[in-house]
């Protein structure tokens, strides 16, 4: 099957994945490079398993620009787990800092509550429904706070931050935690403003099973004595990774998705600069659609709209289902909103491409018509 043929999925996560990375590991899943095994089946730590973890962490630090004072963890449990294991790891046992934007952020906010002594939410988008977001010249950190927590993307609200706050500017030198699971590698990231950002990889980097970690250097060994040691920065990165067994395939995959991203281009563009281009231009034409249109409405301020997940409504809820099989029947799926904010929600993750988008856009004018 070809990549024409397939239809556009628009899951917020598990999530499409470019067909020529599927197409490699299908054509591998018996036997990769000659070695007789599938990556699935091969030793953790035999040397081909090890050549694959080593190239998929070098090509993760290419791709986003990671400086070198900044460790690459592979680790296991998703963002959910990364609420947990961030405390455990950073907050000292003493006060850390949220700005609440969204459900995942939170989420976090509610969990860090086991491990901290105090938090802080000093920042919140909630009386707005999570339709925009805090302005940071208001925040106010707390002191001495051991770091300061956002979510940088919420996949469920539709809210992003187009650049990260500069924590300096505002007087504190906590750390900045980001949580840039729904739209990491769709743009550049500013690593002077971060000390460490985790993510799912299964919306824009891969299947599910792999949570990245990029933690800078000096934030290491200050873990919970309870923190349990395989979720300890310092003891993963001391293993490389394979402190216990990783999730093999997640990786491999991942690294392949590293690959595939590494050589796009746009212009002059490559990599995450090429990603930003065509995602810019992406989201733009959705949005410029649902804001001409009177019969669909999207509710986040203009200047915090995600590129990778935008939520939507109909001007009349109750055609919500006849929509929905509307776009199935023409290869488009995966649309019904998140169950807490209901309508649809469109994500354009990178390997949604341009044509994905396009058809969502025709469907859109076609089923607004048809119902005029």
């Amino acid at each position: 099957m070809n990549a024409m043929q397939r239809p556009y999925n628009f899951s917020a996560g598990p999530a499409a994945i470019p067909v020529e990375v599927l197409q490699q590991a299908a054509a591998e899943m018996l036997d990769w490079h000659g070695s007789g095994m599938g990556v699935m089946e091969m030793s953790h730590r035999g040397k081909e398993f090890m050549s694959i973890c080593g190239q998929a962490e070098a090509d993760l630090r290419t791709l986003l620009a990671v400086p070198a004072n900044f460790k690459i963890l592979f680790m296991q449990g998703g963002g959910l787990a990364e609420n947990a294991i961030v405390p455990l790891n950073l907050s000292r046992a003493a006060t850390v800092d949220f700005v609440v934007t969204g459900s995942w952020s939170q989420k976090s906010q509610k969990e860090a509550r086991k491990y901290a002594a105090e938090v802080n939410v000093i920042a919140s988008g909630e009386d707005n429904h999570f339709t925009t977001l805090p302005d940071p010249a208001h925040w106010q950190p707390s002191r001495g706070a051991s770091y300061l927590h956002i979510c940088s993307n919420e996949t469920i609200h539709g809210v992003e931050f187009h650049e990260l706050p500069d924590l300096k500017a505002l007087g504190t030198d906590a750390p900045l935690v980001i949580d840039f699971s729904s739209h990491v590698a769709s743009r550049p990231v500013d690593w002077s403003r971060v000390g460490l950002a985790f993510g799912g990889a299964q919306k824009n980097l891969g299947p599910a099973g792999l949570t990245l970690v990029v933690v800078r250097d000096d934030l290491l060994g200050h873990a919970l004595q309870v923190c349990p040691s395989a979720f300890n920065y310092q003891t993963v990165a001391e293993h490389h990774s394979m402190y216990n067994t990783p999730p093999t395939w997640a990786i491999y995959v991942a690294g392949l998705t590293f690959q595939w991203l590494l050589r796009q281009r746009e212009g002059d563009a490559t990599g995450v600069a090429a990603m930003e281009v065509r995602n810019r231009a992406k989201a733009d034409l959705f949005y410029r659609t649902v804001d001409a249109s009177p019969f669909y409405v999207n509710k986040v301020a203009a200047n915090c709209r995600s590129r990778m997940n935008i939520p939507f409504f109909l001007g009349d809820e109750a055609l919500n289902d006849a929509f929905l099989a509307g776009a199935k029947e023409r290869g488009l799926l995966q649309l019904k909103g998140h169950k807490s904010v209901g309508g649809m929600r469109a994500s354009l993750y990178n390997a949604m491409p341009m044509e994905g988008v396009q058809a969502l856009v025709d469907y859109l004018k076609e089923f607004e018509q048809r119902r005029a």
